[in-house]
C-alpha cells in the first residue's frame, strides 16, 4: 500500500514525462488530442457534430459538473440567444433564418449532433464544446482498468495509457492546459469577417482572459476533491494557463487576422489584438526567460500583420500551435512564478 501510494504522489510528474516524450519523439502532435497543425479548417473547427454524445453521457460520472453548467450562460445561450435583439439584428443583417441551423451561430453558440444524417442543435456551449466530441474517447475515459475497477483504484500505469488512449482519440483533457486554452479562444476570437463587417458582431472577446474567465462562475473542478467540492486551480496550474492563454490568443488571433481581406472593423481589430497578445507574451518572457516562449515571439516577429496574407499568418499559427502544446507538456507551473504578480487574482475571477 505505501509503494502505490508513493506511486501515485508521483503521477502528475509521471503523467507529464509521458507526454513530454510524445511531443519530443517526433509523434504526431494528434497523438496528443490536439489535431494536426498542418490542417488549419480542423484547428478552428470547436467540435465535430458526428463526434457528439450529447451531455447526458456525461452526466453519468459529472453530476456536479453539469449542475454547475446549467447555471450559467455557456448553457442558457440555447434557450435565450434566438430571443436576443442584439443577435436577432445581426441575423437580419445576414439573412439568416435560424439561429440553431446556420454555421455561423451554431460553431461557437451551440453544440450540434448528427442524428440520422441531419445536424441538430442539442445544447449550448456544453462539455463537448470544450473537451471535443466524445464518441472515440468517452469509453476509454472512464474504463479505470476493469468493471470493478473504481477511479480511486485505478493503477498508475494503467492511468497514463488512459490518458494517453482519451487525448489520442480526441479529448481536449485538462492534463495539457493549451488543449483547453485552445477551445477557449476559438469562439472568443472571431474568423468571420463577414459577421462582423456586414452583422455587426463583436470581433471576439477582448476582455477575455482564461485564468479570470475559467476560474469564477464556469469553474468545475470537482474530479479533485472527490465530487465534493469546486475546487479552484492550484497556483502552478494557474501560472501554466495564464501563460498558455497567452499564447493561445496569439494562435487564435493570427488566425482570425489571416482571413482579413479588407482593411475594416475585422481586420484592423484582429491585428491589434495579435500585437496586443505578443506583448503581453514578450513582458512575461522578458521574466520567464523560457526558451519555447522565445520560439513563440520570434515567429509572430517573423510575420506581417496585413489584409490578404492568408498562407503566411496560418503557418505561423500552426507552428504556434505546436509550441503551445509542447509549453504545456514541458514547462512547470513552478518555473513560472515570476509572473504571478500578472495572474488575475480571486476578486477579479469573472
Amino acid at each position: 500500500m505505501a509503494r502505490y501510494t508513493r506511486k501515485l504522489r508521483s503521477l502528475g510528474v509521471v503523467v507529464s514525462a509521458v507526454i513530454i516524450v510524445v511531443v519530443c519523439s517526433g509523434f504526431a502532435f494528434n497523438e496528443l488530442g490536439a489535431e494536426d497543425p498542418r490542417n488549419s479548417s480542423a484547428l478552428e473547427l470547436n467540435v465535430d457534430p458526428h463526434k457528439v454524445v450529447g451531455y447526458e453521457t456525461c452526466s453519468k460520472c459529472h453530476a456536479s459538473e453539469i449542475e454547475t453548467w446549467k447555471k450559467t450562460p455557456h448553457y442558457e445561450t440555447f434557450l435565450t440567444l434566438h430571443r436576443n435583439p442584439e443577435a436577432k439584428n445581426i441575423a437580419d443583417k445576414l439573412g439568416l433564418k435560424s439561429f440553431k441551423s446556420d454555421s455561423r451561430c451554431i460553431q461557437c453558440h451551440y453544440t450540434m449532433q448528427d442524428q440520422g444524417g441531419h445536424l441538430e442543435a442539442i445544447s449550448g456551449i456544453s462539455c463537448e464544446s470544450c473537451h471535443g466530441g466524445a464518441k472515440d474517447w468517452v469509453n476509454v475515459h472512464y474504463d479505470y482498468g476493469g468493471a470493478n475497477i473504481t477511479r480511486e483504484q485505478e493503477t498508475p500505469e494503467h492511468r497514463i495509457q488512459r490518458l494517453r488512449n482519451a487525448i489520442g482519440g480526441g479529448m481536449r483533457n485538462p492534463i495539457n492546459v493549451y488543449l483547453l486554452a485552445q477551445s477557449c479562444y476559438r469562439c472568443h476570437t472571431v474568423p468571420d469577417e463577414e459577421l462582423v463587417n456586414v452583422g455587426g458582431h463583436k470581433a471576439g472577446s477582448l476582455d477575455f482572459e482564461i485564468v479570470a474567465w475559467s476560474q469564477g462562475l464556469v469553474r468545475h473542478n470537482f474530479v479533485r476533491s472527490n465530487g465534493q467540492t469546486n475546487d479552484p486551480s492550484a497556483p502552478d496550474r494557474l501560472r501554466q494557463m495564464f501563460v498558455a492563454g497567452l499564447i493561445a490568443d496569439l494562435e487564435f488571433s493570427l488566425r482570425s487576422t489571416s482571413k482579413a481581406t479588407q482593411k475594416a472593423e475585422f481586420g484592423i481589430t484582429s491585428a491589434k489584438r495579435a500585437k496586443r497578445a505578443a506583448d503581453r507574451l514578450r513582458s512575461a518572457q522578458e521574466k520567464l526567460q523560457q526558451p519555447v516562449l522565445q520560439e513563440v515571439l520570434a515567429i509572430f516577429d517573423g510575420v506581417k500583420l496585413k489584409i490578404n496574407n492568408q498562407q503566411s499568418l496560418e503557418e505561423a499559427a500552426n507552428k504556434i500551435n505546436k509550441l503551445g502544446i509542447k509549453f504545456a507538456a514541458t514547462v512547470a507551473g513552478k518555473d513560472l512564478t515570476a509572473i504571478d504578480a500578472y495572474i488575475p487574482k480571486q476578486d477579479r475571477w469573472k
